[in-house]
């Protein structure tokens, strides 16, 4: 096969990975993820896999750190309890690949990134992010929660009441020209499926041993 032959059908499939559609995405990440996944998780995958998808077809949108920590972070804090614990890595690799992205880069590019911001007041965190450009970004969810997962581990963060760090937030996203409003809302329903997840576990955990002491009588 000719050196051009080669070029030409990369990028056909590469232009073909481009217009994936959401159905397309979600037999790629089937045919990759060959598991079942427990029912309280599988929402929570769903989403996130048609959430990628549309991004990947955003022109505006780009792989930024931000969006890089928001997905590693949060994908860590939903998947929380997934059992088997091993299967989650290929389940990342499976989501971000199925979507036209790549896993691996992703990690890296928040571990580095989280460094950076690690142990910084809010006003460092401001003065990081204005010198990177925020305001040119497409303000996705991920993005959105990327910046809140930075905020929240700040020194700040952690002494202030509950209204205080609503106000912290909403100051930085008001400052580097992103939406409030947006925010706070991709922040609170994250905060509510946290809450969710975690009272369906426990919920789960109590019928297990009461399963366990019936068995025993």
């Amino acid at each position: 096969m000719s050196q051009h032959t080669l070029t030409l059908l990369r990028f056909t499939y590469k232009k073909l990975k481009e217009k994936l559609t959401v159905s397309d995405s979600k037999k790629l990440f089937h045919e990759q993820f060959p598991y079942v996944i427990p029912g309280l998780y599988k929402r929570i995958v769903d989403e996130m896999l048609v959430e990628l998808n549309l991004l990947n077809h955003q022109n505006e949108f780009t792989q930024n750190n931000l969006f890089c920590i928001g997905l590693t972070e949060t994908f860590k804090e939903l998947m929380k309890g997934y059992k088997p614990e091993k299967h989650l890595d290929l389940l990342f690799e499976s989501l971000c690949s199925s979507t036209n992205f790549e896993a691996k880069e992703i990690k890296i590019i928040s571990q580095k990134s989280q460094k950076e911001f690690n142990d910084k007041s809010s006003n460092d965190i401001l003065k990081i992010l204005k010198e990177k450009g925020t305001s040119k970004l497409y303000p996705s969810r991920m993005l959105n929660l990327g910046i809140y997962k930075i905020i929240s581990n700040c020194p700040d963060f952690k002494e202030g009441n509950e209204s205080e760090t609503n106000k912290i937030i909403s100051d930085i996203f008001e400052k580097i020209n992103l939406s409030t409003n947006k925010a706070e809302k991709d922040i609170g329903i994250y905060k509510s499926t946290i809450s969710k997840m975690t009272q369906a576990k426990e919920l789960i955990e109590e019928l297990k041993i009461k399963d366990k002491k019936k068995d025993k009588k």
